[in-house]
């Protein structure tokens, strides 16, 4: 299986051939002697979905790029450059192996940092963590990515799926009392986690209550399932989807001219990437929860780390959408994964990089919303515990209410 030969290399974008790829394996090493560190470069890998039905993601690889390219040009990290090498897997898992495989075997990263999604992530999982490779800050929220006793070495990004599921299920539940409601999901991980999730908030009324209905990531449209939830009488539903289905669930939704409650997972939330392709008049009322900032939202335009967001979207990604949330994300994951790095010093071990990974005391990032604080313990790698409801007025998002934890 023929998996594309793209790749970020600071300074340049360039597209790597197989015989380049194993060239980078016979550079010498630093004498901590850990694969992708030398004296002047620290060589890091991730797979994204620059092409297929999850392309819309990639957004959070293009900003992780242009971020260490900002850090190269500051001096990179104790005097190391960042190289970072991300290539295209489709979201398609087989790809992801084969990517992923090729970044430890021949160009011997340090480490898989950022790589994107539920699916491909799932499937180089035990892979990583039998070979000793973190597999650090994921851009997934699923629970299996929180176990250190058993995987170690991979550690999310995001906040907990289930957490989030619970906390829009609790929502619509108070909106709506007594009503069924609806769950749209993907037949993943993703999905199964939202199900877990809005079951825990049911509680003993789940199977009375909760409707759901899953999606293949291959299905041309999810307009049967959407019929299926309306023929069930849900006065909410609860969307766990890809940007496209997304996008798509709400636009039928409209067509239908039904308005159930509708409550968008986090990962579905960009307005450039999901409720614009929707229609942003289809969107008004659409309801959803956030950790990062929204860049179109004016209450964070004297920000001071909104500004630096601003300034280095204006010099590293020029004309990009703004208002796509993917890119703040990206920023989060790429400064968080920096922060990592330098907390090693000259210590640049696989081993060190992890210790730190497990032992963050409470960093804020300048795209989370205020009060949102990573921490980590050798016992819960997942940095991220709460987050905030927002409601979508068709030309931005606007937070309410206080921060929500795992209790919702």
């Amino acid at each position: 299986m023929e998996v594309t030969r793209r790749a970020f290399q600071f300074g340049a974008l360039a597209l790597l051939s197989s015989a380049g790829a194993l060239a980078w394996g016979a550079r010498g090493r630093a004498a901590s002697g850990a694969p992708g560190v030398t004296d002047t470069e620290i060589r890091l890998g991730q797979t994204m979905p620059y092409s297929g039905p999850a392309a819309a993601w990639s957004a959070i690889g293009r900003t992780e790029a242009a971020y260490y390219r900002m850090i190269n040009d500051q001096g990179g990290v104790n005097g190391r450059r960042i190289n970072l090498i991300s290539l295209d897997d489709a979201y398609s898992p087989p790809k992801t192996v084969e990517a992923t495989r090729r970044l430890v075997e021949q160009d011997e990263v340090f480490a898989i940092v950022g790589s994107l999604g539920t699916a491909p992530n799932a499937a180089i999982h035990r892979y990583l963590n039998s070979r000793g490779v973190p597999q650090l800050l994921i851009s997934s929220g699923i629970s299996r990515f929180n176990d250190p006793k058993n995987f170690p070495w991979t550690m999310p990004a995001l906040p907990s799926y289930l957490t989030e599921a619970r906390i829009l299920t609790s929502w619509a539940m108070r909106r709506a009392p007594g009503g069924r409601i609806g769950l749209l999901m993907s037949n993943d991980d993703l999905g199964r986690d939202a199900l877990a999730g809005a079951r825990q908030a049911l509680g003993p009324d789940a199977s009375r209550l909760l409707v759901a209905e899953s999606y293949e990531l291959t299905d041309a449209s999810v307009d049967s399932q959407i019929l299926k939830l309306k023929s069930a009488d849900v006065g909410a539903l609860l969307v766990y989807a890809s940007p496209k289905f997304a996008a798509q669930t709400i636009r039928k939704l409209s067509e239908m001219g039904w308005r159930p409650l509708r409550l968008l997972s986090s990962i579905a939330a960009s307005v450039a990437g999901v409720l614009q392709p929707a229609g942003l008049e289809n969107s008004v009322g659409v309801i959803s929860v956030a950790y990062v900032k929204d860049p179109t939202d004016p209450a964070w335009e004297n920000d001071p780390g909104m500004k630096r967001w601003h300034a280095f979207m204006d010099k590293y990604l020029p004309g990009a959408d703004k208002s796509d949330l993917n890119y703040t994300t990206g920023y989060y994951i790429a400064d968080f994964a920096t922060r990592l790095l330098k907390a090693c010093g000259d210590r640049l071990t696989r081993e060190n990089l992890m210790r730190h990974a497990a032992n963050v005391p409470g960093w804020e990032f300048d795209t989370l919303i205020p009060g949102i604080r990573a921490r980590t313990t050798p016992d819960d790698f997942a940095p991220l515990k709460q987050m905030q409801m927002m409601t979508f007025d068709g030309r931005r998002w606007n937070l309410t209410g206080e921060l929500l934890g795992q209790e919702g």
